[in-house]
């Protein structure tokens, strides 16, 4: 039990520091935090503990902790501490994905109970991930970069071979396309994977505290620094930085971080002295950075320190063929998020979603996958989804039309990409144009 980990979240001092005592006496091993911010760093596909967290905190508070973990693994099992006012907000927890509440005040013995449980479900998950890798089905990383069209597949091998070394990595992609789900990945495929992951917009620091943010300072190192502070990279120490948007870092900054990549340490403001820092970093760019430098906005040296490997994640215009599979699953995603029933995606829908423009790419579909979840969009009367009552396999066929027709749509009508994305034969795929009736030139017309 001493290699079991709970992270607890509460911001009163003297109840985290009590709770704390009684589950090492326990035989837990548990990392503390004051607020829900920093306890999220530590929170991966790959982790293997249990969260503990108040519902009620300032700053990010408990139900936005719990949504947020789930955005990132929603079986991470999360533990919610409530008053005894706040019991009806512990229920409406549970129906959005949390694992168990307890009521203050609570005996220890009554929470490790409830702690041994969650760690051994959480145990279950991931081994039944680990089983179904093994027997060559979905692994981590096919369900979190799905996809059968070919610049995903590729994408999935080259997350697999870098992930796993510990080599800065540059990701290139447009506004939406999954940025830093790719970064994820890379962070829970290495050895790092149970260290801090911590995100940094190059685009929001305020600029004249920008140096402070990510070397800290020292007492006294500028007007109103009147303690030691430590920068967010010594945060991530034996972890991952990513370094979102790079472009957009300061051009005089750039010299400055270039050194600490070369060198791995940092200098705090305000202090002569170098700190060793072990961290992977990794940077994502909307923007082709090689027109950057030959604009001058970017440095050369910089980009060629960092981009020890290249990730490039596709837009949904170049796999449109993925457009109906993922909004199915972006669907279901959704309506377990809110506690909704499943919905039934109409074929007519789904084929429609693959010929839109998508310009903010997954996260623009994700929102279109919330909205009809939420009732806020509807599909028209001649895109009804079949009734209850149809077959089985009137409805299967009717959604394989519809992904078929999608792909062949997308390609152009080029029939070598569809049977290759689809992974069909091509012999298979003309069968299957032959029996659901369809007709590549009217579907290349239509598009």
């Amino acid at each position: 039990m001493s290699e079991s980990r709970v992270l607890l979240v509460d911001d009163e001092e003297e109840l985290r520091r009590s709770s704390a005592q009684a589950l090492e006496l326990a035989g837990f091993r548990v990392d503390t935090f004051a607020s829900a911010e920093r306890a999220l760093e530590f929170i991966s596909f790959s982790f293997s503990g249990v969260v503990i967290s108040d519902i009620r905190m300032p700053g990010m508070d408990g139900m936005t902790f719990l949504q947020r973990i789930r955005e990132i693994d929603p079986e991470v099992p999360v533990i919610l501490v409530t008053g005894h006012g706040d019991v009806q907000l512990a229920v409406r927890a549970m129906r959005e994905g949390a694992y168990d509440f307890v009521e203050k005040p609570f005996t220890a013995q009554a929470l490790a109970g409830t702690i041994r449980r969650a760690l051994d479900w959480r145990g279950l998950v991931l081994e039944n991930r680990r089983l179904r890798a093994v027997a060559g089905k979905r692994d981590d990383i096919e369900q979190r970069l799905p996809g059968r069209s070919q610049v995903m597949v590729d994408l999935r091998y080259r997350v697999r071979a870098i992930g796993a070394s510990d080599a800065d990595t540059l990701i290139i992609g447009d506004t939406g396309a999954g940025k830093e789900v790719v970064a994820r990945a890379l962070h829970d495929l290495s050895s790092r994977a149970n260290s801090p992951f911590i995100a940094i917009n190059c685009a929001a620091l305020p600029e004249n505290l920008i140096e402070s943010e990510l070397f800290g300072h020292e007492p006294g190192a500028f007007p109103g620094a009147l303690r030691p502070r430590y920068g967010k990279f010594e945060h991530g120490r034996g972890g991952t930085i990513l370094l979102d948007e790079i472009g957009s870092m300061p051009f005089d900054l750039q010299a400055k971080f270039l050194r600490v990549l070369q060198e791995r340490v940092i200098t705090r403001l305000g202090s002569n002295e170098h700190v060793p820092l072990d961290v992977r970093f990794i940077a994502t760019s909307k923007l082709e950075l090689e027109p950057e430098v030959a604009a001058g906005r970017f440095r050369a040296d910089l980009l060629y320190r960092l981009n020890v490997a290249t990730l490039r994640v596709p837009s949904l215009a170049e796999r449109r063929s993925d457009i109906p599979l993922l909004f199915m699953q972006l669907v279901r995603e959704s309506a377990a998020r809110y506690g909704r029933d499943d919905i039934e995606i109409s074929p007519t829908l789904a084929s429609e979603m693959a010929t839109r423009d998508w310009p903010g790419n997954v996260r623009e579909l994700r929102n279109a996958a919330e909205r009809l979840v939420l009732g806020l969009e509807t599909e028209r009367d001649d895109g009804a989804s079949p009734p209850n009552g149809s077959r089985l396999a009137d409805r299967v066929a009717a959604f394989e039309k519809s992904v078929i027709a999608s792909a062949i749509a997308a390609h152009g009508g080029a029939l070598k990409p569809v049977y290759e994305s689809l992974g069909i034969s091509r012999k298979t795929l003309y069968e299957k144009m032959q029996k659901l009736g369809l007709d590549k030139k009217a579907l290349t017309d239509e598009a």
